[in-house]
């Protein structure tokens, strides 16, 4: 009998990998039933993470998985597990672990997280393609066509709002968009668009709201001495910053840092939390749970 030998050329075969995320009431026999259906379709998980909301008796599940049969496509999955779903009353999503959200950036003339999603795209650190970038300004539209991504100027006043963001809704549907990201855009959306993208709107404020609304918050809290410069990104809502969060970080500062270098330090904390919450949304890592998320990184 000859056995088969492996060298360093050797790769394992690949199979088809999707993942599957749930909210539903918590019940018993939700992971049971979630698992018979992956044993009949001939699955193998790769991650498996969970949680139960006992306050709001709420589970939450995301499963990664492989499936061993050729012929099982995601369409079949999909029509499999809906008997699965509506006896659990769940609200669900399944996706090829491979897929890619279409992402619009919308901007304003700060380019700092711009650039940086740019960047991670550029290099697949982030699980997106950038169909467009949107701006109320020209300013970068140079760093947009360095990236080869279409630049769209929609300039937005009290008089143009509206069909501002009828063109920003355009966009979405004849762009096919899953996420959009408000990266540094200084525009208030309005509630009707808010409603209408409600769980695929991202934005990323410093964490000095609400003590330091207005103009110039770096400057506010270099007069008040601050110590720690955060930021945060959630979700929009009609509220404004007050949508569910996905994601904060904060970072030291003292009495010797002038108000352009708090600026400076901002800009590093709002590039990387951004970036991490488009990365867990983008590899739907995060449930909404009401006013709250769960993200299972």
């Amino acid at each position: 009998m000859h056995e088969r030998t492996f060298t360093l050329t050797d790769e394992p075969s690949r199979h088809a990998e999707y993942v599957l995320t749930i909210v539903c009431p918590d019940r018993p026999g939700i992971v049971f039933a979630v698992a018979s259906f992956l044993v009949h379709s001939s699955a193998n998980i790769l991650e498996s993470q969970q949680h139960d909301d006992r306050l709001e008796q709420r589970f939450f599940m995301r499963i990664h998985f492989e499936v061993y049969d050729e012929a099982m496509t995601l369409e079949k999955l999909r029509a499999s597990f809906t008997s699965v779903a509506t006896a659990g009353q769940m609200t669900w999503q399944m996706w090829a672990a491979d897929a890619k959200y279409r992402t619009l950036i919308l901007v304003s003339k700060d380019g700092h997280c711009l650039n940086d999603l740019l960047y991670r795209q550029s290099i697949g650190a982030l699980p997106i393609e950038i169909p467009a970038i949107v701006s109320n300004h020209r300013d970068l539209e140079h760093l947009a066509k360095s990236y080869g991504i279409p630049f769209h100027h929609v300039p937005v006043s009290a008089g143009t709002k509206s069909a501002a963001e009828e063109a920003l809704l355009s966009l979405v549907e004849s762009l096919d968009i899953h996420l959009a990201v408000l990266a540094r855009y200084m525009q208030i959306l309005s509630d009707e668009v808010c409603a209408e993208l409600s769980g695929r709107v991202i934005n990323i404020h410093h964490s000095f709201l609400p003590s330091f609304k207005g103009a110039k918050p770096y400057q506010q809290a270099f007069e008040r001495g601050v110590k720690l410069i955060g930021a945060t990104a959630h979700y929009v809502s009609p509220d404004l910053d007050e949508g569910p969060i996905i994601e904060q970080d904060v970072v030291r500062a003292d009495h010797t840092m002038s108000p352009a270098q708090l600026v400076a330090a901002g800009r590093d904390v709002e590039a990387q939390v951004l970036s991490r919450a488009v990365k867990w949304h983008a590899e739907t890592r995060v449930l909404l749970n009401g006013d709250r998320t769960v993200v299972f990184r």
